[in-house]
């Protein structure tokens, strides 16, 4: 080829496959009216990010025993001067001096609160709880030596797990003037400064129950815990039934040391009380292994002589805490457990349900239980080990402190603000699962041998439990100037 000619006509190779590039696509473009094609078309539509919700509400039920107190101020969750029907169902209100809050009354609190009946989280019950309103639970005039008062907050995170903090604060611990018998007792006292935020005594606890009452033992307060196992042994408990409950319920009685006692009944068409309350534990452990299955299910028997063992046994203590533990792995056909159970509720006795398997009344497991939270499902025999576990857990181990002291001294770690642990089984610190209700106790005791020096005192103070989200947030760290921790936080005064 002439190398003019080449010039002439200007076209490297590169340049002409890119020109024949530019023709093909003008030709594709003109046949897109004229020639159909196989086609498809896929698409991800109404795509939206939205930012999520941390919303915590607060309820309470406080007690007071001690004397006149101003009722509309004491009130029953919150719901006093809103729905005073809804307190008056709920046993709300104050206690006078001597009287306790009667089982039925902790029963109703704690099923509302731990059962599923009523949405906290739903904006209808914003009318009903504390959401930022500050409400007071205490408003006493007339406090003497020997009085107390508890109230249990009851924390509902809404949507989002969060780290929950407490914090609070002394609003005011007056003098108040000196009356002749302080001034006999105290000297003269000029910085204005009382006494009564000393002498007052406090413990805040997590309230696993959300029964108003600390339970360090797991069952209350008393010196001895005394627990029944009362066992299915009807014909469809052969097999691996049996030979779990024999594993989980032995090695239940394995955690017992004394003064614990524990006794063994089992129940089929008849029932048998196997071993009496004793701290033999292998003699109670031997009784169980020895069960066979066979006949109907007679659960209302079992409890009944479990409850006559409890309360009337040869070897029962008056005061001990009372236990008992109910299996079964079918529906009643003999007898009316649900009667049974609640009078023995009604003597005291805490009673767990357990269902075994598939073919359990459910229903039947949760009402004979104290509250839902001491109602458990077993869907596998492989799964009695941890339900006797988690059981062993609540009442052989019991419920944590918190804090405890003066007044003064509460509330001086309070304004720094003190984390809270969401899950107490774990060794560190977690933080609040989201759509949860979980329970703080607060109780004040001024002990009878305080004298004179307190007269006329008077103490004020906030409570505050702020919420931090969790997610993104491994190490928390907030810091408190007294209660005002921000919006994120709720107040009970």
């Amino acid at each position: 080829m002439n190398p003019d000619t080449n010039d002439t006509i200007g076209l490297s190779r590169r340049k002409l496959l890119a020109g024949l590039g530019a023709v093909g696509v003008a030709s594709a473009g003109a046949g897109l009216g004229t020639t159909a094609y196989f086609n498809d078309t896929e698409t991800f539509e109404g795509n939206t990010l939205t930012a999520g919700e941390l919303d915590l509400k607060l309820d309470y039920k406080s007690t007071y025993l001690g004397g006149p107190g101003r009722l509309d101020d004491i009130r029953a969750m919150g719901y006093g001067p809103n729905d005073e029907t809804l307190a008056q169902d709920l046993g709300g209100g104050r206690y006078l001096l001597g009287q306790a809050p009667s089982p039925a009354d902790m029963q109703a609190w704690e099923d509302l609160v731990m059962g599923e009946q009523f949405d906290f989280c739903s904006p209808e019950a914003d009318e009903f709880l504390v959401n930022g309103d500050g409400i007071p639970v205490f408003t006493l005039e007339d406090v003497k030596p020997g009085d107390s008062g508890e109230v249990t907050i009851s924390i509902h995170i809404c949507d989002n797990p969060a780290y929950l903090y407490l914090a609070g604060e002394l609003t005011e611990n007056a003098e108040n003037g000196q009356s002749e018998p302080e001034l006999a007792a105290e000297g003269e006292d000029a910085d204005g400064i009382g006494e009564l935020a000393d002498a007052i005594e406090v413990c805040v606890w997590y309230d696993e129950d959300c029964d108003n009452v600390y339970e360090p033992t797991g069952t209350g307060q008393q010196q001895e815990l005394e627990v029944a196992l009362v066992s299915d042994t009807s014909g469809s408990m052969s097999g691996s039934n049996l030979s779990a409950l024999k594993a989980a319920a032995t090695s239940f009685v394995g955690n017992l040391s004394a003064p614990d006692e524990a006794a063994a009944i089992s129940f089929s068409s008849s029932t048998s009380l196997d071993q009496e309350l004793t701290t033999n534990y292998t003699a109670v452990q031997n009784a169980i292994n020895n069960y066979t299955a066979g006949g109907q299910t007679n659960v209302a028997g079992g409890i009944d002589v479990a409850q006559e063992e409890l309360i009337n046994g040869t070897n029962a203590t008056a005061g001990a805490s009372k236990v008992m533990i109910v299996l079964t792995d079918g529906f009643e056909n003999i007898g009316d457990a649900r009667t049974e159970a609640q009078q023995a509720k009604d003597a005291g006795i805490r009673v767990f349900g357990i269902g075994l398997g598939n073919n359990v009344d459910e229903d039947l497991v949760e009402d004979i239980s104290s509250s839902p939270d001491d109602a458990f499902l077993a869907p596998d025999p492989a799964d009695l080990d941890t339900v006797y576990a988690e059981i062993a857990q609540i009442v052989l181990e019991g419920e944590q402190k918190i804090i405890s002291g003066s007044m003064t001294d509460v509330f001086a770690q309070l304004s720094e603000g003190f984390a809270l642990d969401g899950n107490r089984q774990d060794e560190d610190r977690q933080p609040y699962p989201g759509a949860t209700t979980q329970c703080i106790g607060f109780e004040w005791t001024l002990p009878a041998d305080v004298g004179n020096e307190i007269q006329t005192d008077s103490v004020g103070f906030d409570i505050a439990v702020y919420a931090e989200q969790s997610r993104h947030n491994d190490n928390p760290d907030v810091s408190f100037n007294g209660t005002d921790v921000d919006s994120n936080s709720t107040n009970v005064s």
